[in-house]
C-alpha cells in the first residue's frame, strides 16, 4: 500500500514538473511537435518516408506564418523499429524535449508500446500509420488515428472482393500486432461473407526467406493470398512466390506497400498483384483534395524524393497538418488543450475527411477518422486503378 502511494505521489510530482515545463515553453520561439518514427531497422524506409512528408507540412505551415505567431519545430527521434525504443523515445520527447504532442510511431507494436507513456504523462499522439484495432479500442483518450484500422480496411474490401471472384484465401502476415490483426479482421469479414479461409502463416519482421510458408500455401486450393508486411519484406515475398511458380492472386493490405517501389525492386514478380492503399497519387484528380495532392507531389519531387515514397510520406504530411489544426483550435501549445481540440478538427486531407469519431470504452475514447481506401493493380510494370 505504501509503495502504491509513493508511486502515485511520484506520478503527480512528475506531472506537476512537466506542466511547469510546458507553461515555461509557452514563451519559446517555436512550437515543438515530437516525431517518433523508425529511421533504422526493418521499417526504416517507411519511417523515413513519413518523416520526409512531415517536413513538407512543417515547412509549408512555417512559410505561411507558422502557428499562433510561432514557427513549428519538429523534434525527430528514431525508434529503431523496436517497441522498447519507441516507448523510451516517447518518454524522452515528453520529459526532456517538453513536446506537447507527438506523431508516431509507424508500426502497431511500436504504437502500442508508446501508449502507456501517453497515459502516464497525459500527452496526445497522432497515429499516422498503425492499423491494429487495439490502438483505438483499449481506452486511451490521448490517441487520435488518421490511418485506417484493419477492420475499416476489411469493411472497404467487403464491397470489392466479390468483383475479384475470391472463393478461398490463405494469409501470410508479419508476426506482430499489425499482421496478426489484419489476418483476424480480414478473415472474420471474409468468413461472414461466404469466403473460405485456409492457412494463416506468419513471418518474423527480420525474416528474408519465406519459401517454407509459401510452399505450404502453394499446396493449398486457395485462389488468393492476402499479405500484410512492410515493402522490403513484401518485395521478397513477391520474388519468392514467383520463383516457386505460384499463380494465385496476391492482395496486400496495410497501405504500406509503395507499389512503385515494388515495381522497381521486384520487377516482373510484382505484375498481377493487387494492393489496398489509402492514397492514390497516380491519379491526383481522383483524390479528395486534388489541389493539395498536386502541391504535395510537386514539393516531394522538388526535394529529390522518389515518387514511390508518396504512398507512405503523405501520412506524415497529413499527420502534421492535423496536429497543426488541433493546435490552432486549442489556441495554445499545451497537451490538455490540444487533446480537447483534436475532437474539433474537421478538414480534408490527402486521403479524405479528417474528423475523429469516438472508439473505445465510454469516457476513455480514442479518436478515429475514416480515410478513403483504394484497390490498385500492378500490370506490365505500371500502377492502375482497376475497373471492377
Amino acid at each position: 500500500m505504501m509503495e502504491k502511494s509513493l508511486n502515485k505521489l511520484a506520478t503527480i510530482a512528475a506531472a506537476a514538473v512537466l506542466a511547469a515545463g510546458w507553461t515555461a515553453s509557452a514563451g519559446a520561439q517555436t512550437i515543438k511537435i515530437g516525431v517518433n518514427e523508425p529511421l533504422t531497422g526493418p521499417f526504416a524506409a517507411s519511417g523515413t518516408y513519413v518523416v520526409n512528408g512531415a517536413k513538407i507540412a512543417a515547412d509549408q505551415i512555417n512559410a505561411a506564418g507558422g502557428l499562433l505567431g510561432k514557427k513549428l519545430e519538429l523534434v525527430i527521434e528514431d525508434n529503431k523499429s523496436n517497441p522498447t525504443e519507441a516507448a523510451a523515445v516517447a518518454e524522452k520527447l515528453i520529459t526532456a524535449d517538453k513536446v506537447p504532442v507527438i506523431m508516431g510511431a509507424w508500426g502497431s507494436s511500436l504504437t502500442l508500446a508508446v501508449m502507456p507513456k501517453l497515459m502516464e504523462y497525459k500527452v496526445p499522439m497522432l497515429v499516422e500509420t498503425s492499423s491494429s484495432g487495439k490502438i483505438t479500442t483499449s481506452g486511451n483518450p490521448y490517441v487520435f488515428r488518421t490511418s485506417p484500422p484493419s477492420s475499416l480496411e476489411a469493411a472497404a474490401f467487403k464491397d470489392i472482393f466479390p468483383k475479384l471472384n475470391i472463393k478461398k484465401v490463405d494469409f501470410l502476415v508479419i508476426n506482430n500486432d499489425w499482421g496478426r490483426g489484419a489476418a483476424e479482421d480480414f478473415g472474420k469479414m471474409l468468413k461472414e461473407n461466404g469466403v473460405k479461409v485456409g492457412y494463416v502463416e506468419t513471418m518474423d519482421q527480420a525474416a528474408q526467406d519465406m519459401s517454407a510458408q509459401l510452399s505450404k500455401i502453394r499446396s493449398s486450393d486457395s485462389d488468393t493470398i492476402m499479405v500484410t508486411t512492410a515493402v522490403e519484406q513484401l518485395t521478397l515475398v513477391l520474388k519468392q512466390a514467383a520463383a516457386l511458380g505460384i499463380k494465385k492472386r496476391i492482395v496486400t493490405t496495410g497501405g504500406s506497400q509503395n507499389p512503385d517501389q515494388l515495381i522497381e525492386q521486384a520487377g516482373a514478380a510484382a505484375n498481377g498483384s493487387y494492393h489496398l492503399t489509402t492514397f492514390a497519387p497516380w491519379v491526383p484528380d481522383a483524390t479528395p483534395d486534388p489541389a493539395a495532392t498536386k502541391y504535395f507531389l510537386a514539393e516531394w519531387e522538388k526535394r529529390g524524393h522518389k515518387f514511390a515514397g508518396a504512398t507512405e510520406s503523405f501520412r506524415g504530411y497529413d499527420g502534421i497538418r492535423t496536429i497543426a489544426e488541433a493546435i490552432k483550435k486549442a489556441g495554445k501549445a499545451e497537451p490538455d488543450a490540444i487533446t480537447k481540440a483534436f475532437w474539433q478538427v474537421d478538414f480534408t486531407g490527402l486521403n479524405g475527411k479528417i474528423k475523429f469519431n469516438k472508439q473505445g470504452p465510454e469516457g476513455r475514447e480514442s479518436g478515429q477518422s475514416r480515410p478513403e481506401v483504394y484497390l490498385i493493380h500492378i500490370e506490365n510494370g505500371k500502377v492502375a486503378l482497376p475497373k471492377l
